[in-house]
């Protein structure tokens, strides 16, 4: 299932100073993914979505398949957003079945004629990847239902996991027969390819890459309760740009990105942004349209104004309110009847004279709770027109069949209010075709006997749990739980006065005409653009295996160390100075136990221990830690406080630094912090002699990065005039004098060593984070200073230059200082 193609080569071969840094790994033989763009191009947008946008049928008689657009597709309807020249190809799953012998020639004639190519999935695996895990893990958990009632649900079943995996893996296979890697864009939709994302990266590390989630995204606490959370998670962070429809639902995923992988994101110029192993991955909110043409034009269908006149018939002297849903658990189908049963018993008046007439699409999946839904809809709606009903009128009348669009477009023309009352969906454009509707065109205008120039009108109620709920500012929003309150916003809708519906309508109707489909697929392909602008001027090198795998992308001047001229080097020279910082390179950041293995004691020793090395330990922890935990490495310097101790040796005395007079500056910053610490769960605060250190590692992330911003800033502002500096690092503030850095250690180090005559020929520095770049700084500045009778060999291993950057952990970095994969 997950037994990748071979990866395209790793980084560019590179040679810096000759011998010192070595050529990259990987052979070189795989060039599907080159690193700088072909002479000859054909630039295509590919469409990836679980379904083409195709009617498809098969002739009985002469067996023959005939195929033609569906103009009602979204997938179709978004090319209108690209340029005229555009080639457009669409990689998806036909409706039906075809047999495997017929698949070769349906396949040809598909990607001829109509520029699609078909995924062909085996009905068992389709049957346990869509209606399975797709239908009965993802789309209940992504509604914010947990997975608690056997009853309206399955327990989690690896089955059916693997067999989304393979067909993820099945169609991003159909998009590489097709992509041209350097130039094409590939636009992945929905909830059923997360993971496809993975499967592009790993074959081609430079593909231009988009994702729209068309759905909701559930908030951290209903989505960790999936099995799968993490690797779901990373393989969307493939993508170069991922869309969604609300602030809401992008929220939710960054929530769910700092909490499982530890990744904080940052809004630059309006663009919001995730760093993932040094790239960019850029978040889009953007709702998408409906296509305003399309509608109109089924407005002008002769058909539509036929059945305008007849419905205008039936319900003459009615007001109309309509519904239309899927028929599932989360429309609120049952919640909106009530709403109605509720206005009828406190309006009397409205006995007669108001009619919901509820439409209701066939259901996309099936189950017991399909079967309760629709049985709970037909006994409301029964005992409402017992109650409330007398001949010649039914207060509610479902239309439980399949209905075709000009008979729905009749019903929104005629409607006085519409009603979407779902307790959690993606984004619903039922209000979007109401209101393009009710604005009209002339043919529909003379169908229903009004003037084409008079003003027109519509009122909406909306459910605030919605997508284009905060599209529409001038819809009556509710809570769909609030039967009550419901019921008093369609007594609101029915009553308005006639100049505040037709000013809601113009401002509803003005929108939806400026942010169509076609604003909508021009904007993210424009976005996507902007997000893949770079991809050719960075280094790309994959990590990982299976779902796991990322890219890690860096710099061109990215050299990488070889081992075997570090080795060299050692060997060749005789005044060697090593200095190694502590966390996060002597031993793994993420490690509870922070006292050094016996194996590192016994490696520094080894090194002490001869003659030729100076080494040093540099690091932020106290000098008393520090003297104990390597009170066996007798020739071991030690730099405690970021340098402010220092010693040469165990038996040697601590120095301490100049630059600091005093500490009354404590006195003021140790309230602060600690009024913090109090206010923050999981904080705690590292008191040191020279500075005060606020940990928030195990504190929720959200809030203690919240509260770390909040405490930077006062302390900025209470010892602004007080010998320090406050900065924030990787989960902690930390308040120091000023002056006082690792870099000094390194210069007085290697001051010291020039001064008594013994200038190093081998410097080696090791650190994993933005204060050991004070060493690597020094050390640069120290080397090439004359003082210096020839240049040291200086090599700098920055493990993880940022922690936040690279990811959780220094794996990846630890994986590149050694040359593995």
């Amino acid at each position: 299932m997950l037994n990748f193609p071979r990866s395209p080569r790793s980084l560019q071969r590179m040679i810096s100073v000759s011998g010192i840094f070595s050529n990259t790994d990987g052979d070189g033989s795989n060039d599907r993914d080159s690193d700088a763009p072909s002479a000859v191009c054909h630039k295509k947008k590919i469409i990836v979505a679980n379904f083409l946008p195709l009617h498809a049928q098969k002739d009985l008689k002469s067996s023959k398949w005939s195929f033609s657009f569906d103009e009602d597709s979204l997938w179709f309807q978004m090319k209108d957003g690209f340029s005229i020249n555009t080639e457009v190809v669409y990689v998806g799953s036909l409706k039906v079945d075809v047999d495997a012998s017929e698949q070769e020639e349906v396949s040809q004639k598909l990607l001829e004629e109509f520029n699609c190519v078909p995924t062909f999935l085996p009905p068992e695996l389709y049957k346990k990847f869509y209606h399975g895990f797709c239908k009965h893990h993802l789309w209940p958990l992504f509604h914010y239902m947990l997975p608690m009632c056997p009853d309206h649900g399955i327990r989690f079943d690896k089955m059916l996991w693997q067999a989304y995996v393979s067909a993820n893996k099945i169609f991003a296979d159909k998009v590489m027969e097709v992509i041209n890697p350097e130039e094409d864009y590939v636009w992945v939709h929905d909830y059923h390819l997360m993971v496809l994302p993975t499967f592009l990266r790993k074959h081609y590390y430079k593909v231009k890459l988009g994702f729209f989630l068309h759905g909701p995204f559930p908030s951290s606490e209903i989505y960790r309760t999936l099995p799968v959370r993490d690797e779901i998670l990373k393989a969307l962070l493939n993508a170069d740009l991922i869309g969604f429809q609300t602030f809401d639902y992008a929220r939710h995923f960054l929530s769910c990105c700092s909490r499982m992988l530890g990744l904080d994101y940052e809004s630059k110029r309006g663009h919001i942004g995730l760093e993932y192993f040094g790239r960019i991955v850029y978040i889009k909110i953007l709702p998408v349209g409906i296509h305003k043409g399309k509608l109109e034009s089924a407005l002008n269908h002769p058909s539509s104004s036929i059945k305008v006149k007849e419905i205008q018939k039936q319900f003459e002297g009615k007001k109309i309110i309509v519904g239309v849903d899927d028929m599932d658990i989360f429309k609120g189908i049952s919640l909106k009847l009530l709403a109605m049963e509720q206005l009828l018993q406190q309006n009397p008046e409205f006995g007669g004279k108001v009619v919901m007439v509820q439409i209701l699409n066939p259901a996309r999946s099936s189950g017991k709770d399909v079967q309760e839904v629709k049985k709970e809809t037909y006994l409301i709606t029964k005992r409402i027109n017992s109650i409330f009903g007398f001949p010649g009128y039914e207060p509610v009348v479902l239309i439980d069949r399949y209905v075709p669009f000009y008979e729905k477009t009749a019903y929104y023309s005629l409607a006085e209010c519409c009603i979407v009352n779902a307790v959690r969906d993606g984004m619903n454009l039922i209000p979007y075709d109401y209101i393009v509707c009710r604005q009209g065109t002339h043919k529909m205008d003379e169908a229903l006997g009004v003037d084409s120039q008079s003003p027109h009108a519509s009122t909406i109620v909306i459910s605030e749990f919605i997508g284009c709920s905060p599209s529409l500012s001038g819809a009556i929003r509710v809570n769909p739980w609030d039967v009550e309150a419901v019921a008093d916003a369609l007594n609101l809708a029915l009553t308005m006065p006639d100049l505040e519906k037709q000013l809601r309508h113009e401002k509803h109707y003005r929108y939806i005409s400026s942010h169509d489909v076609a604003y909508w697929s021009r904007s993210f392909v424009q976005d996507l653009e902007r997000a893949c602008k770079d991809h050719y001027n960075k280094s790309c090198r994959g990590i990982g295996f299976g779902l796991n795998f990322r890219i890690l992308s860096l710099q061109p001047s990215f050299r990488k160390l070889s081992n075997e001229h570090i080795i060299s080097a050692y060997k060749r020279t005789y005044r060697r100075v090593i200095f190694l910082d502590y966390d996060g390179t002597v031993v793994p950041q993420t490690s509870i136990v922070k006292t050094p293995s016996p194996e590192v004691v016994s490696v520094l020793n080894n090194l002490c221990n001869d003659p030729k090395n100076t080494v040093f330990i540099v690091s932020g922890r106290g000098k008393d830690s520090l003297s104990d935990w390597f009170a066996q490495c007798e020739n071991l310097g030690i730099a405690a406080e970021h340098g402010y101790f220092m010693r040469w040796s165990r038996m040697s005395n601590w120095e301490t630094s100049s630059f600091v007079a005093d500490f009354d500056w404590k006195k003021i910053a140790e309230p602060v912090v600690k009024s913090y610490a109090e206010a923050t769960d999981g904080s705690y605060i590292e008191t040191k002699e020279s500075a005060l250190v606020w940990h928030h590692q195990y504190a929720d992330p959200f809030f203690g990065s919240c509260q770390a911003k909040e405490l930077l800033d006062h302390l900025e502002n209470v010892l602004a005039n007080e010998p320090v500096v406050a900065k924030r690092g990787q989960h902690i503030v930390e308040v120091k004098p000023q002056g006082v850095t690792k870099g000094l250690v390194a210069e007085k180090v290697l001051s010291a060593m020039i001064s008594r005559g013994k200038s190093p020929d081998f410097v080696m520095c090791i650190g994993d984070d933005r204060s050991d770049e004070d060493m690597f700084e020094s050390i640069s500045r120290t080397a090439s200073s004359l003082s210096f009778r020839s240049a040291p060999r200086c090599l700098h291993a920055l493990l993880a230059k940022n922690l936040a950057k690279l990811g959780p952990g220094t794996n990846a970095a630890f994986e590149l200082f050694h040359g593995r994969d």
